[in-house]
């Protein structure tokens, strides 16, 4: 195995100041420095050729492979494992050919400026991603850090947490943490008007009125939150649904005739890093489920126009698979086939031809078969009385 010949280091507002004196002395001895515009000017006074971010910035492992043999730094900003550039690198090159040299994160400052605790705050990322993802993450009494992505993040933030109910919440955002140029800007979310600088970090203390809407990551959400022609997986029969599928930190999901999105949606909003494509020919069914998504947080759910089978050929491979329209016996050999090992499998029926399919099947293959029957107390009049949801006929199973 040959030496490591590639370092990464993590620079602060600081500059070469910061650096413990081996790592300056790394990155002094560069011949080759990569980096953005503010790395280079917090590293200046050296004798190494500089190179930009390349563009595009997927290019950025092309070009660093280019450069095998020579003395390369790369300079990132903070911790270059969390949400940087170090884990892109190390995705694609052999960790052992890496010496990375991290430096207090942006969240490790903002955690002490605010006197937080870190294992007690979510830490997220919106930088260059979009930031409706964090959505899923305003609850009652939360704190989150959040990179953000410029100096109009913070204000689309206050305005997130106003329209869902969490307009006292207080917004603190912190730029050029450790540097000369620090700041500070206070406030709260309903009256926020701070005109910060680009690249800042945001703290928000999440304070809900009683009217706040309660949007929780376990399955279950109201229907009345998703837009739906009517056709969606009810919101109890939903929760038993996603409870089987198992969501998992980086899983992926098909959601084969995925109507509004809502299995696949609250899939993602599970786990972190939960991924789904969501398979539906209707065009006006997966406008609902794109629009769905990017309200409730998970702006990444992946749609795919087409008829299954046909329709999962060239995809990744899935973790679990819900089939919520379109079960045939050839959909489910097509799905099966493609499922990882310990791949989680529901199939839900309305239908009596549907059921009968789940029920051959589970004689085939075995699994859980149940039959999820709701009733919910609805006006009678001037009186209350049950009124019962189609029962569905819920069949599972795990791959082994």
């Amino acid at each position: 195995m040959s030496d490591p010949w590639l370092h990464i280091v993590g620079i602060g507002e600081d500059g070469m100041d910061g650096l413990l004196p081996a790592t300056r002395a790394v990155v002094e001895a560069a011949e080759i420095i990569i980096g953005g515009e503010r790395h280079h000017t917090l590293a200046d006074n050296l004798v190494a050729e500089r190179m930009a971010w390349p563009h595009p910035f997927d290019a950025l492992i092309e070009t660093i492979e280019g450069l095998r043999g020579r003395r390369v730094v790369v300079l990132a900003t903070g911790d270059p494992l969390w949400y940087s550039v170090g884990a892109k690198i190390g995705r694609a090159i052999d960790p052992a050919q890496i010496v990375y040299h991290p430096q207090l994160s942006a969240f490790q400052l903002a955690a002490a400026r605010m006197g937080w605790s870190l294992p007690d705050v979510e830490t997220l990322t919106v930088h260059g991603r979009p930031v409706e993802q964090m959505i899923a993450f305003i609850q009652p009494d939360a704190r989150l850090l959040v990179l953000t992505t410029g100096e109009e993040t913070p204000a689309q933030i206050a305005r997130f947490l106003t329209e869902r109910g969490f307009g006292q919440s207080k917004m603190t955002v912190l730029a050029a943490m450790g540097g000369k140029n620090e700041a500070r800007f206070d406030g709260v979310a309903a009256n926020w008007d701070h005109v910060v600088p680009a690249f800042n970090t945001l703290a928000v203390e999440c304070i809900a009125a009683p009217d706040a809407a309660l949007l929780p990551r376990v399955p279950g959400l109201a229907d009345h939150l998703f837009q739906s022609d009517g056709t969606m997986t009810k919101q109890e029969v939903r929760a038993a649904t996603v409870a089987k599928l198992m969501p998992m930190r980086g899983a992926l999901l098909w959601d084969i005739g995925c109507g509004c999105g809502s299995v696949a949606i609250e899939w993602m909003r599970a786990a972190r890093y939960a991924r789904a494509v969501g398979i539906e020919p209707r065009a006006d069914r997966r406008a609902m489920a794109a629009a769905n998504a990017l309200a409730l947080g998970v702006p990444k759910l992946e749609l795919v126009d087409g008829v299954v089978p046909d329709a999962l050929e060239g995809l990744d491979a899935p973790d679990a698979i819900f089939i919520g329209g379109g079960l045939s016996r050839e959909t489910f050999d097509a799905a099966w086939d493609a499922l990882r090992p310990l791949g989680r499998m529901v199939a839900n029926a309305v239908t009596l031809e549907s059921e009968a399919e789940l029920i051959a099947l589970h004689k085939e293959r075995g699994g859980d078969l149940v039959k999820l029957s709701v009733h919910r107390a609805e006006p009678v009049g001037r009186l209350t009385g049950w009124r019962p949801l189609m029962p569905v006929t819920q069949w599972s199973l795990v791959k082994r």
